[in-house]
This record gives C-alpha cells, sequence and structure tokens, in this order.
C-alpha cells in the first residue's frame, strides 16, 4: 500500500479539484482532450497542486504512451532513450517534471523533436518559465498555471481520504486545521493527516503535532523563497512590524539560511533606513555577527530583533536615489577631466602640470575650501543627494542646505584660486 497521497490521486478530470480553469467545462486541457489533440506545455505552480496528476490524465486521455522523467536525475541520456521508445512507439508524451532544473544543452536536445511531434512535452516546475527555460524551449511550449487548492478544496480531499483510513475518526476542526495550515498543498495535508491518523483519531492536538513534524523546508533557489525575501523588505519598508515578524518566521523557519537573511537585512537598513536612523546599519550589521556568534536558535533573535527595528525606524531611501542619479551622471559624463587642483602629485612630473596647484586646505582655510571648484568643468550645477525630513535626516537637510548655500555664495571666488 503507497502513501495516502498517491491512493488519492484523482482517475479522471472530473476528479480534479480547483482547477477548473484548465479542467472545467471550458478548459483548455479538457477541450485539448476532446479534440484528442495535445500540445506541447508547461504546468506551472507551487507544490501539491497537482501538476503530476493533470500530466498523466493528459497522456491516459490521449492514449497515448506516456514516460516520466524527473529533471532532478535524469539528463541527455534519458532524453535520447524517451526519443528512441518515441520512434518506435509512433509518438510519446514526455513528462519532464522539475523542467526548470535542465540546463541549456539538455533543453537544445529537446527542440527537434518538439519541432516534428515526434515528442508531445508536457513539463511541470514550481518556477516561473519566464526565467527558467530557454527563449527557443518557450517558444514552442504553451503554458498553463496551476492554482493552490483552496480550503474548501483541501477539507473535501481530507473528508474523501478518510475513506482510505479504515477504523480511523476524525473531527472536523482537525480537517479544517489540516487544510488551512497546508496553504493549498493537497500533498502536505494529506501526509500530515497519515501522520495524525496513526492514533486512530485525528484531533486538532495531533493535527498540530503532525504539521510540526512536517514542516516544509523552501527551496532556497525558488520562487517562494525569493517571494518571501521580498515580502519581508516591503514590510519592513512600510513599517509593519507584525508583516514582518511573519514573513521572517517563514524564512527561518522554513529553512532559509539566516546569514542571507541577515545580509537582507543590512540592504534595507542602507536603503530604506539609511540617514534617517543610522544607527540602523549599525544594528543591521551588530544582528549578524551576534547569529554567526551564537548560531541556531540563539542567534535568531538578534535577526528579529534587528528586523524590527527596522521596521519600526524612520525610512529615507535618499541614499539609494543619491547613487542612482551618481550612476546615471557617470554614464552621461563617463570621463569629465577632475579639477587640476584636486588631483594628487606624487611626482615632480606632475606637480609641473600643476596637479594639486592651488588647493585650499579646509582645516586651514574654510573660506578658500568652499569657493574652489569640486565637480568637472560643465557639471558644476548637478545635485545627487537629496535629504528626506525623516528622522535623523532633517538634521542632515539643514546641514545639507547651508552647506550648499555656502558653496553658491563663494562661486565667483572660484577661479581666483
Amino acid at each position: 500500500m503507497g502513501p495516502l497521497a498517491e491512493r488519492l490521486r484523482p482517475k479522471s478530470l472530473d476528479e480534479v479539484l480547483g482547477q477548473d480553469h484548465l479542467v472545467g467545462p471550458k478548459g483548455p486541457l479538457r477541450r485539448f482532450l476532446e479534440r484528442g489533440y495535445l500540445p506541447s506545455l508547461v504546468l506551472f505552480g507551487p507544490p501539491g497542486s497537482g501538476k503530476t496528476t493533470l500530466a498523466r490524465l493528459l497522456a491516459e486521455g490521449l492514449g497515448r504512451p506516456f514516460r516520466h522523467l524527473s529533471a532532478v536525475e535524469a539528463g541527455l541520456k534519458e532524453v535520447r532513450e524517451a526519443v528512441a521508445e518515441a520512434r518506435r512507439a509512433g509518438g510519446l508524451v514526455l513528462f519532464l517534471d522539475e523542467i526548470h532544473r535542465f540546463n541549456k544543452a539538455q533543453q537544445d536536445a529537446l527542440l527537434p523533436h518538439l519541432e516534428s511531434g515526434l515528442l508531445t512535452l508536457v513539463g511541470a516546475t514550481t518556477e516561473n518559465p519566464s526565467f527558467a527555460l530557454t527563449p527557443p524551449l518557450r517558444s514552442r511550449l504553451r503554458f498553463f498555471p496551476v492554482k493552490p487548492l483552496l480550503e474548501e478544496d483541501l477539507f473535501a480531499l481530507l473528508q474523501r481520504a478518510l475513506a482510505h483510513l479504515p477504523g480511523v475518526e476524525a473531527e472536523e476542526g482537525a480537517l479544517r486545521l489540516l487544510a488551512q495550515a497546508a496553504q493549498g498543498d493537497a500533498r502536505r495535508a494529506l501526509n500530515a493527516l497519515e501522520l495524525s491518523a496513526l492514533s486512530g483519531r485525528v484531533t486538532e492536538e495531533s493535527a498540530r503535532e503532525a504539521l510540526g513534524a512536517l514542516l516544509p523546508a523552501l527551496d532556497r533557489g525558488g520562487d517562494l523563497f525569493y517571494d518571501l525575501v521580498s515580502a519581508l523588505h516591503k514590510s519592513i519598508r512600510a513599517s509593519h512590524v507584525d508583516a514582518a515578524l511573519y514573513y521572517l518566521a517563514r524564512l527561518l523557519l522554513g529553512g532559509a539560511d539566516p546569514l542571507y537573511v541577515a545580509r537582507r537585512l543590512i540592504r534595507i537598513a542602507a536603503e530604506d533606513v539609511g540617514l534617517a536612523d543610522p544607527q540602523a546599519l549599525r544594528l543591521a550589521v551588530a544582528a549578524k555577527a551576534a547569529y554567526e556568534a551564537l548560531g541556531s536558535p540563539e542567534g535568531e533573535l538578534a535577526l528579529v530583533e534587528a528586523a524590527v527595528y527596522l521596521a519600526l525606524a524612520p525610512k529615507a531611501n535618499s541614499l539609494y536615489a543619491a547613487w542612482k542619479r551618481a550612476e546615471e551622471a557617470l554614464k552621461a559624463h563617463p570621463s569629465a577631466p577632475v579639477p587640476l587642483h584636486l588631483r594628487n602629485a606624487p611626482t615632480a612630473l606632475q606637480k609641473a602640470l600643476g596637479h594639486g596647484a592651488g588647493y585650499a586646505y579646509y582645516h586651514e582655510d574654510q573660506e578658500g575650501s568652499f569657493a574652489q571648484a569640486y565637480l568637472p568643468e560643465g557639471l558644476e550645477d548637478l545635485t545627487l543627494f537629496e535629504a528626506t525630513g525623516e528622522g535623523f535626516e532633517e538634521r542632515v537637510r539643514e546641514r545639507l542646505k547651508a552647506l550648499r548655500a555656502r558653496f553658491r555664495s563663494a562661486r565667483p571666488r572660484r577661479g581666483s584660486g
């Protein structure tokens, strides 16, 4: 007897839950089967949403030979074997799970056989196919999103699954808990049900224990990981402390590298807090050092402290914006000459060429220092940094205003040195 999730696989499109946009009366996959035609396609969506099941049903519905390969293990050798089998059978539906893991050479090996129609490729991936697949392969495929299952769909699935667990009773509240906590993943819901049913009765307590034991690990290079990182960053930027803690927990408890999270917090401190609170960067760097010293789980509290501090801190992206303007200025003026009086003069030749001549040393001649030019000729009015009124930047803004006024008032004297 196989795992419960395997025993509950739908046997027809009518049994598929949550994908009416694909297999409902007007769904494209159902229409394909009704016409006896199947193009090469990719099903993309989260784990446990039914991509493998749909691929099998499509192949069975056409009555064509079906070969299942996992891109995690398969390579060019297995692709060649599938092509040979397709030639013997007069065609083949090749289901390639985790298709995003195929490299360029492996993807290119599929192209002539898709073009000729020898292979009908059904790929499945949890990743965004726009990033994971090469343009030549994408141009030969159609793409269909597979949605995470709704809580009600999972609840219905769990009720159906009880028929495969003879003698097991289940509290409705426990099934509701499993359906909610599975977050659209049917496999996770069924695995948790099977684990919690070992005692003969599924209760809310046993369901929580099963869910804890099945805490999913993140694919560190996958879309979900980067979506959670993005959500953490944007929640802190918006000063939403609770959302920041929630996404931080999903990352750390889901298996993300805590040092990666720490580096992202440092980036947030520099990009989104900046000079509105200069202490933020110090605290973020200190949190990373604290984690390196303590490790998990003790060191995670330092990351929690940094995330909460950053979320509560005043926000200013003036440094980030100024750096972007500086990059644009460099593109527009990549080699503007440095004023002679600012140039280095370590040799007699450079001194003879006027390097450093007339430079006014600030600590000895403040007026002369303000009067001399610092930007290249023609860029005297270039303005890159603008302080906001957030937090400490209010003081920065006043200081900046005074300094620029002083430079402007001294500008007529600039050529006198």
